[in-house]
């Protein structure tokens, strides 16, 4: 074992504090990263929380995590030394069953391991990236492309391929119209990389307080959905609404928006439950989804996308002494777009 520096909520609601926590010596097929930028995601205040169930403390949180190799296990083959890699939300899964076959871990049967406030196969608790450093088995491991700077691309790890994922399934692209609701984490990476992918791309917001950032990130159109008249506008416009936020929405008059067809895809999670009318989906052979993260193939064409197409995060980077109070910003819509902590300062006297 080894000891790193780290930051951890030490009970359910309780300030974040610097911490130090063991680390596994390296296995054969493992990576040791030595971690340089992890993005803050709404989950992890979440998590922190004990907002989504029972949670392990101390709790190390961070799963938008980038880094430059410092190690490598005996039988890895893939990373060497120097290499820019990052972490997502999964560090392991069983590697056996159809879907981790597929390439699609986040739905392994026995349950994925999470990067934090997880335990492992080994019965070990995981902890996150909000840390020096991390050891993760290589399957886990992306490569991050030279076209991409280190503290853009954490993000990417969440937010990147938690918006990706859905827009690919559903074939963003040319001759598509795509409405992202909500400009935010999730939402300003969704804008930018529908505009990528080809499509007219709508932002729907509470207000307009955003919609000279909207048109920049990439989108066409911005509307804001407090006005009634913007349901009635853009009935039956849009073959995808993407909706990355959490709150409690009038599903039926998102679904009016769509065209035949269309797809409502959810990745944002509130913490009610919603409801709908049967006939605002059979009336348009209309879908509503629900999309979560990707499988680890698919993290890596999201990056090599992003990079090909100079895509980074919109962020702000902070010392670690500063992660309280960008808590409490996230929690108050009070960044533009993505906080990242600058890994270097954790443990820094």
């Amino acid at each position: 074992m080894s000891t790193t520096h780290a930051i951890a909520a030490p009970g359910p609601g309780k300030p974040l504090e610097p911490t130090t926590i063991e680390r596994r010596e390296l296995r054969p097929e493992d990576v040791r990263i030595d971690i340089r930028y992890a993005g803050i995601c709404h989950s992890d205040i979440h998590q922190a929380k004990q907002e989504w169930g029972k949670a392990i403390f101390p709790m190390v949180p961070g799963h938008e995590i980038a880094g430059v190799v410092s190690a490598v296990g005996s039988a890895v083959t893939k990373y060497q030394v120097g290499d820019r890699v990052g972490v997502g939300c999964m560090v392991d899964s069983c590697g056996e069953c159809e879907y981790c076959v597929a390439g699609s871990e986040q739905f392994c049967v026995k349950g994925n391991i999470q990067t934090y406030n997880g335990v492992g196969f080994d019965g070990e608790n995981t902890y996150g990236g909000y840390s020096r450093q991390i050891v993760v088995k290589d399957s886990f491991v992306c490569r991050i492309p030279e076209g991409i700077e280190l503290d853009v691309a954490a993000p990417l790890l969440c937010a990147g391929i938690t918006t990706y994922s859905p827009l690919h399934q559903w074939k963003a692209g040319p001759g598509k119209k795509v409405a992202v609701v909500g400009l935010g984490g999730l939402g300003h990476v969704a804008v930018k990389i529908a505009a990528a992918m080809g499509a007219e791309v709508t932002v729907l917001s509470q207000s307009l307080k955003k919609q000279e950032d909207g048109l920049k990130l990439g989108a066409q159109h911005y509307y804001a959905t407090s006005d009634e008249s913007t349901f009635k506008a853009l009935r039956g416009s849009f073959d995808i609404i993407l909706n990355t936020v959490s709150a409690e929405l009038p599903i039926d008059s998102y679904l009016s928006m769509l065209r035949v067809g269309g797809a409502m895809v959810n990745v944002g999670a509130p913490s009610k439950s919603l409801s709908y009318n049967a006939f605002s989906l059979l009336g348009g052979n209309r879908v509503l989804a629900g999309s979560m993260i990707g499988g680890i193939p698919e993290t890596q064409e999201m990056l090599d996308f992003c990079a090909e197409h100079g895509i980074g995060a919109e962020i702000e980077v902070i010392d670690a002494e500063q992660v309280n109070t960008a808590y409490e910003r996230v929690e108050n819509s009070d960044v533009r777009y993505r906080f990242v902590i600058d890994a270097a300062t954790i443990g820094k006297e």
